[in-house]
């Protein structure tokens, strides 16, 4: 997992345990079995064959068979593998090594906003019509629910969630929609929560108090 343009670090997790020179290995990291992200060959770093989108994109540590792929973008995500090759003679070569990963984007969403969609001032008989909404995160959130506290009792409802994504960025925006009778009894708190993917937690809004 990596956060959205930052450095990930690829690892090929090759122990060399025959201390082989890097001049009679080739290696190179590609993704999706089709695209060279980089390749390393018999010591010099060989550019002819890279993708378009990784060009002076990538690192290369020898020393720890890793590779920093800069400036990570959503459509960075997917499955990279590294394979490492040895020189056998001088027209044959042998895979020594392959390990894989899979990479994933986290973009951290905004903070949810509360806001009140009625203009007119509440009655005790009229209704409450809010919405709540986060921007700019990834990957798609799970869901959003709405918390109503009153006293010590609190109601959690889960509401539906709209979804957009950006064309360009690929960052998701979301909004839900909540519409309950006015409170009538004591001052009642009205919070919302986004549910967030791959074990990222939940966020919250600030409280609207009523």
């Amino acid at each position: 997992k990596a956060f959205l343009h930052h450095t990930v670090h690829l690892s090929c997790y090759f122990p060399n345990s025959q201390k082989i020179d890097v001049k009679n290995l080739i290696i190179f990291w590609q993704k999706d079995t089709n695209k060279v992200v980089h390749e390393v060959y018999y010591g010099q770093e060989k550019h002819e064959n890279l993708s378009p989108e990784y060009i002076n994109r990538t690192k290369v540590d020898v020393g720890k068979w890793t590779l920093q792929l800069l400036n990570a973008g959503v459509e960075d995500e997917g499955h990279y593998q590294c394979i490492i090759m040895q020189k056998i003679t001088e027209r044959s070569t042998e895979v020594i090594h392959k390990s894989e990963c899979s990479l994933h984007i986290i973009a951290n969403y905004s903070q949810p906003e509360i806001a009140e969609l009625h203009s007119r001032e509440l009655k005790p008989s009229g209704y409450l019509n809010l919405s709540c909404s986060s921007s700019g995160g990834y990957p798609e959130p799970k869901e959003m629910t709405w918390l109503i506290s009153h006293e010590n009792i609190t109601h959690s409802t889960t509401a539906h969630m709209d979804v957009s994504q950006d064309a360009v960025t690929k960052l998701y925006n979301v909004t839900s929609k909540l519409n309950i009778p006015v409170p009538a009894k004591s001052r009642t708190n009205i919070s919302c929560l986004l549910h967030l993917r791959e074990q990222l937690g939940s966020l919250v809004s600030v409280p609207l108090g009523i």
